[in-house]
Parts: structure tokens; sequence; C-alpha cells
């Protein structure tokens, strides 16, 4: 008898999303992570002192909230295992060292306000922009959830209509060449350019235009979630979902080959030598470039094909410090108020100062002028710091390895100091405040998950070739693992890419049809 119907490898949030659908089915479901701790990229620990919860990896939840999964609660993370969410009115906002802002609201209207006191003219193509963006959203938001169409058949599916060339066109474009056709003020095309280094790519690389558009509808419609409790309230959630149902969740369980019988997945062993049985198949989150040592009857073409798969040459550095008391920004809204929103963009002088900065990390060079992003939740979730404390979560963008030969592990809290300088140019207690801080170089983000290959949070480089149903390969851009049968794929590195979007629900939607499992019947009531 199997151990279990399904084996999921790795209890990243994606792998978890599937499993606890497969659970509430009625499968018999086996997950196995590697580190103490549950969540891959959505995860919450105390990092620095006592008391102060931070989100190691994903800060806020924007895309997951277009999914079904939590749209209509098919499996009651909100209404039965507690998750919640608050939505604030001011996602993101660009700060420049000047004193001026740029809000993003999710009313377009206070957003157009604000673009005024640059651009009345960029005022109303901003407009025009929330509108298209809008009117966009329900195709690009129903593509994101399930298996992605094949390329050919969605090309000229769009090849049809004038909308779908331009959406076509749009995809294919820059940022840069977006915003120059779209607006006037430098500032404005720089606060949407920075929407394209959250990606982590320059505003300069083509096929990010509709990037642009994506942010912008999801932005306005959802919100951006920041999880009460911490990124890790929805990894607990799911937890609950599937131990609820039957499954169990086991730590400190590094899975180290998966065995086939020479055409099906039958099962794993672990680094200790433990093997465990799957009856109806594995789920694994296993980065293209280590499949093939993970599997050793994948076919020739599909194991070369996942090893090339292109990685992102910009990897993510991030800092969280425990403060003593809320951070003050120098620059104020224009009512004279204190800023609050989710992200705050820390903003070169120039709009080319940010163009460079990406270029230089194409050739592994380090960027001339930081690209600071900061987040401080606890003024929307202050249950993540003891009572008058705050937290801050920044990140900026470097180099995996670097050209002066020094490690990062040795030399990564001399980054760590350079970024929080930074801070104090726009931020008026910073460093005063710090009490503690952890910092994560991209060796620290392999470490946690071998999804973040090379520090890249999005597993490879989003590139069109690899995009839709050709991510991470065409051979693997259905979730399927070809030449071994029972196993599937979860994980960054999939369609639709990086970032929290309960993306395993697309993987459960195909395991299920394998299994003869009607998908649209599986709820918790």
């Amino acid at each position: 008898m199997a151990d279990a119907d399904i084996i999921v490898i790795g209890s990243g949030h994606n792998g978890l999303v599937a499993a606890a659908y497969l659970a509430v089915a009625g499968k018999s479901v086996l997950v196995l992570e590697r580190n103490e701790w549950f969540g891959g990229g959505v995860v919450t620990r105390e990092l620095t002192l006592p008391g102060f919860r931070h989100d190691q990896h994903s800060m806020s939840h924007i895309f997951i909230q277009g999914n079904p999964l939590l749209l209509n609660d098919e499996l009651g993370l909100h209404r039965k295992y507690g998750l919640q969410y608050v939505r604030p009115d001011v996602p993101m906002m660009s700060v420049w060292e000047d004193g001026s802002t740029l809000p993003l609201h999710r009313d377009p209207a206070k957003s157009a306000e604000a673009i005024r006191r640059f651009s009345a003219k960029d005022a109303e193509t901003f407009l025009a922009m929330s509108r298209q963006a809008a009117e966009w959203l329900p195709m690009i938001q129903a593509s994101l959830y399930s298996p992605p169409m094949p390329v050919g058949a969605s090309s000229a599916m769009m090849d049809q209509s004038t909308e779908g060339r331009e959406i076509m066109r749009t995809m294919a474009i820059s940022t840069f060449d977006l915003m120059e056709e779209l607006f006037e003020h430098d500032k404005v095309k720089a606060h949407f350019g920075r929407v394209a280094g959250e990606n982590l790519v320059s505003p300069d690389e083509k096929a990010t235009g509709i990037g642009a558009y994506v942010f912008l509808g999801f932005l306005e419609k959802f919100g951006f979630g920041v999880p009460v409790g911490g990124s890790g309230s929805l990894t607990s959630a799911l937890i609950a979902c599937i131990e609820d149902h039957g499954g169990k969740v086991v730590h400190k369980a590094q899975v180290r080959e998966i065995v086939t019988d020479g055409t099906r997945a039958t099962g794993v062993v672990l680094d200790d030598g433990t093997r465990y049985s799957a009856g109806e198949g594995i789920i694994g989150a296993i980065h293209p470039h280590i499949l093939p040592d993970m599997v050793a009857s994948l076919p020739p073409v599909v194991a070369a094909h996942a090893k090339r798969t292109h990685i992102t040459p910009a990897a993510c550095f991030t800092v969280h410090a425990a403060l003593s008391e809320p951070m003050k920004f120098k620059a104020k809204t224009a009512e004279g108020n204190d800023l609050s929103a989710v992200m705050y963009e820390l903003m070169p002088a120039n709009y080319e100062d940010m163009r460079r900065a990406f270029d230089e990390l194409r050739y592994g060079n380090f960027s001339p002028t930081p690209l600071v992003g900061v987040g401080q939740l606890t003024q929307h979730d202050p249950s993540r710091a003891p009572d008058g404390k705050a937290i801050f979560h920044a990140w900026d963008y470097v180099p995996y390895e670097r050209k002066d030969g020094r490690s990062w592990d040795e030399s990564k809290g001399e980054f760590a100091e350079t970024m929080i300088a930074r801070m104090g140019d726009f931020i008026e207690n910073v460093p005063e405040i710090v009490l503690d801080y952890h910092c994560d170089s991209p060796v620290d983000m392999e470490r946690t998950s071998p999804s973040f290959f090379r520090g890249d949070l999005h597993g490879i480089a989003t590139t069109t070739y690899q995009s839709g149903a050709h991510r991470p390969t065409p051979e693997l851009g259905q979730y399927r693992v070809p030449g071994v049968e029972g196993l599937y794929l979860v994980g960054p590195f999939q369609h639709p890419g990086g970032g929290v979007f309960g993306a395993g629900r697309a993987t459960a939607m195909v395991m299920a049809e394998d299994l003869g499992i009607d998908f649209d019947g599986i709820r918790v009531e």
C-alpha cells in the first residue's frame, strides 16, 4: 500500500495550493518540506528580535486576489481557516529626495489628481490608461489561474481583432517605449517604469509593456492584499485546510530523488535514505535546472531544454529591520500628512539613472544608483511588532556573483548598511531607529528555497520565450513532465511566473483531469 495517493515536494504556497485542492477532493496527500519552516517564499519569521514578525520574501499578495481560490473562496481559506487581508487605499508610492511624491490609489481619479501636479496632460492620459487596463483585465485575469493556452493558438486568436493586435503590440514593446508614447513628464514615466523593475527587469527590456496595464488593473480592482499576521498567514490557512482533510505536512524532509518504474513516478527518496511511495502521482516544486538531476529517466531533450532556461541577471537583496518607532519620511502628502502606502519606491533623481542601474546589472556590476524599495507593513497590520514599535522590509537589485571576488556571506552586512544609509536620504529617523536587522543576499535566497535559483525570485527570467505555455520550456509548460507519467510541476518557474498567484491551482486542475476528478466540484462548503 502506498504511503500517500499524492506526494508534494516543497511547501511553497503553490505546492500547498495544489495539495489543498487534491486533499479536498478526497486524496491522501503528503507534503515534504526541506526546511524547518513551511511556506517557501510565503513565510513570516522572527528574523530579528522576539515579537517582530518579518515576511522573509513576499510582502504583499497582489495577483492571488483575482484567483478563484480567494475570489470565490473555493477552499474556505477566508471563511473557515482564518485568512484575512487589509487593502490600503495607496498600494504604491514613488518618493523622490526633493520631497515630491506620486501615489497610485485604488481610485483612479485620486491617482490622476496626484499626476496632475506634474502634468495635466499626463493626468488625462493616465485616466485613459486606467480605463484600458480595466477593459483588458478580465481577459488577462482569466489566463492566470488555469493551464495556459498554446502559444500558437493564443497568437492566432489575438490576431483576429484590432484590440487583440493592440494587446500583442503592447506585449512586445518595452515599458520605456510605452511610457514615451503615453506621458510627457519624466517623473510620471519613471513612476511607471519602476513597475517593470519590480518584475526584476529594466524598463528598457522588450516585452514588458503589458506589465504596466496588468499591474494597474490589479491594483485598482483588488488593491495590494496585506495578510493580517504576516505573509505566512496564507501558508498557515493552506496547511490547516490540508490537515483538516486528512493530509500531512512534514518538515526537515529533503527529497533527493524521484523514483520511477521506467515510465511512471512511483515515489521519492530523502537525503537520509527514507523512501515514500505515491499511489497516484507526485507534484514537485523542482527548478528546471535541478529537474534532470532528480529524475534519472527524464527524456534527453526535455532535460537539455530544462537545463538551458535563462535566469534573470537582477537578483534580489533584502533587509528586514526591527524599529523602535515607525519611520518618518521627510516628504509629506500634498495635504501635509505623513506618507502611507504598502510599497514605497525610493526613486533616483533622474529616469535615466534608473535605466542605467539595470544596464549595469546586465553586465554583472552593481547599480551606481540604488533602487531601494521599502515596505512598513506595521502601518497597516500592527500585530507584526510590539506596541509602538515597527518593522521595515527593504529590497534592492544586485548581481548573484560579485566581480570583486568577495563572497556574499562575508560582505552582505556591508551592502545592507549602504541600503539603510540610502534610506536615510528619504527617511529622517533612519538609521537611528533600527534596533536590529537581518539581511538576505541572493545566495541566501537560493538557500532558503531552491526555486529561487541564483537569487531569482521568479525562478527563471520572465522573457517571452519563457512565458505562457513555454514557461519554463515548451515541453514542461502544461505542468506535466513528458516521459514520466504522474509527475507534475509547480513553482514560480511555471506559468504565470513568480509572485503570489496561487498558481498551484492550475497544477491541481491538470492532475484532477488526469485522475478523472471534476475540478469544478472541488469546494469546501
